[in-house]
């Protein structure tokens, strides 16, 4: 065996001894070690194996697995601008708390600064935007490879989860780098390959932890009972020092808790054990008794407004959709106070007054909030829904969409949303619904990039209906998701694509005004005229044209094998008036209400 090999299967084995069950590969020469090592595991039914050719969809599909299934996942490239191409799904990784695991390999030491080929400084590569980096050199010889090697996994998945010992808060997840260096031969000896000849079965169903150290003769096999190098015992999550004192006119704000400690249900329970009416972004469980109908269209009205303001809100999570929201927290004459998950809260306009660590919502007595006060919020909330569900938003707009998807999707669905207008327009046009409905973004820096990628890892990582909501820009953008190979695992997946011909979102936008007409179709509409259909064929691709709300209904509705794209056209000039219309339908019902 030479050293690149035994490296690369010892990293491998301690990834699986450490938890991992998926691997992303985007294949290389110079990760060709990583590459033979996985497949192995593989075969060996120790992981799951995912193959991209491009390495902006491999990050995110990594991120999607290890959003999904809260585990760390490896992303494995080449050396250079394979790299690179990850930076993206690293950014999110950061901003959302994510154990994304970077393995990059590159060239060893003597060949770096050189002019060769395909090399570049790999390490520190992202900067700050990773928890914890490290720059294994070549090992010299099979024998070197070792104790430091598995004990570098370990750091590396240790910082991953935020575990303690790492140097990272337990309360701050996110992605690493694990950067390696493989010198030649790449690829396993002769004999390696002959013992390999026979063993052509995949293995089906769930990777299961079995045979440690398998294909590890005469390298370093790790502990003998198959379990991690390092044990790393989980931090729990420490309580804050000082109570959160009573104010009875409180408004509860919740935004996106990924990653979190607390569920959005121990967040509603304990609000109303206060009396402390509640306003959601779209994301989490939709299941939701206690949150205010629309409670985003009620902060519209100016009017309504002042006559129920309150005088402290708690912002839950990290929020990023709402610009009546950013008002409301902008007023002085409103106490802002976060809870958050993050060393580094979230909180644009400066307007916080004080910081809770989110696990102090788990604690402390009851308080008693104005339960009037509260009542008036939670009708009025009724009456706008009530207003709304009999002036339905017309078909051929985003939010007819939005009503749709709340309306059809089943029970315990799970519902990927992508950035610009889908996540507006469902955040408006959803109505509260009983059954069970999870929805998850990539809401660290709301991009447009990797969505598909991330949907579809999501969509491996659970049995549960799988659904995802994009633009047309979106989805093409992030095309080269659907580019997955014949031998490669497929999730069940409905794509929905809201077709308006480029960048609607910025039609709701200050450069959407009727006067910027002139100059917004080329610099901001940016229509592509992507056949969509065309480009799903290409892929293998199963896509419907749905026209009508029926046959809108009747795709969603359908029981999907494979993925699935279900495209809606919309009208691209419906988008600045719809919204209008939504915010003069509640203003109408909230006069009414008094």
């Amino acid at each position: 065996m030479n050293p690149s090999t035994a490296l690369a299967r010892v990293l491998v084995d301690e990834l699986v001894r450490g938890g991992v069950r998926d691997v992303v590969l985007a294949p290389g020469s110079r990760s060709a070690p990583l590459a033979y090592a996985v497949q192995q595991a593989e075969r060996d039914g120790r992981l799951r194996l995912h193959v991209r050719v491009d390495e902006r969809t491999a990050g995110f599909l990594a991120l999607g697995l290890a959003k999904g299934s809260g585990a760390p996942v490896p992303v494995i490239t080449t050396s250079g601008t394979a790299v690179a191409n990850l930076h993206p799904a690293v950014l999110e990784a950061h901003h959302t708390g994510v154990p994304l695991v970077v393995l990059s390999a590159d060239r060893p030491a003597e060949l770096r600064g050189t002019g060769a080929n395909q090399t570049t400084v790999q390490p520190g590569m992202f900067g700050p935007a990773v928890r914890w980096s490290a720059d294994l050199p070549a090992p010299e010889s099979v024998e070197s490879v070792g104790a430091f090697h598995r004990s570098s996994v370990c750091r590396a998945l240790a910082a991953a989860l935020g575990a303690p010992g790492s140097g990272v808060p337990a309360s701050h997840r996110g992605p690493v780098h694990l950067n390696v260096s493989f010198r030649d031969p790449l690829t396993p000896d002769d004999e390696q390959l002959i013992a390999r000849l026979g063993h052509h079965d995949r293995v089906e169903g769930s990777p299961q932890l079995s045979q440690p150290g398998t294909q590890l003769q005469g390298v370093h096999e790790g502990r003998a009972d198959g379990r991690p190098w390092v044990e790393v015992t989980r931090d729990s999550y420490v309580v804050g020092h000082g109570g959160i004192r009573d104010v009875p006119r409180t408004l509860v704000v919740l935004g996106d808790l990924t990653p979190s400690p607390v569920s959005s249900q121990q967040v509603l329970r304990w609000a109303a054990g206060r009396s402390y009416p509640v306003i959601t972004e779209p994301f989490g469980d939709h299941a939701r008794d206690g949150v205010v109908p629309h409670g985003p269209l009620l902060l519209t009205d100016a009017d309504w407004l002042a006559r129920h303001l309150p005088e402290r809100v708690l912002v839950v999570g990290r929020i990023t959709l709402s610009r009546a929201v950013a008002g409301l927290l902008r007023n002085p004459a409103v106490r802002v106070e976060l809870f958050s998950g993050q060393p580094q809260w979230s909180d644009p306009g400066h307007v916080a007054h004080a910081v809770h660590p989110l696990v102090q919502l788990l604690t402390g007595a009851e308080a008693e909030g104005d339960g009037a006060w509260a009542a008036t919020w939670a009708d009025d909330g009724s009456a706008v829904a009530k207003a709304v569900s009999a002036s339905p938003a017309q078909w051929g707009t985003g939010l007819a969409v939005g009503e749709l998807l709340g309306e059809v999707l089943p029970e315990g669905a799970r519902l990927f949303v992508g950035s610009s207008n889908p996540v507006r327009d469902l955040d408006l046009g959803l109505a509260p619904r009983s059954a069970p409905l999870t929805v998850v973004g990539n809401r660290g820096l709301a991009g447009i990039d990797g969505c598909l990628s991330t949907a579809v890892g999501l969509a491996l990582t659970t049995d549960a209906p799988s659904y995802a909501w994009v633009g047309d820009l979106t989805f093409v953008h992030d095309s080269n998701a659907l580019a997955i190979g014949p031998d490669e695992p497929r999730p069940d997946l409905t794509v929905l694509v809201t077709n308006d011909g480029g960048g609607g979102i910025f039609r709701t936008l200050e450069h959407g005004a009727p006067e910027r007409a002139d100059d917004f179709s080329r610099i901001f509409g940016t229509p592509t005229g992507t056949d969509l259909a065309a480009l799903c064929r290409a892929h293998g691709i199963r896509h419907v044209l749905a026209e009508t709300r029926d046959a809108a209904a009747e795709a969603l509705s359908a029981a999907t094998e494979g993925i699935t794209v279900v495209e809606v056209p919309v009208d691209p000039e419906s988008h600045r008036s719809a919204h209008e219309r939504l915010r003069q339908v509640a203003h109408e019902a909230l006069a009414i209400s008094g």
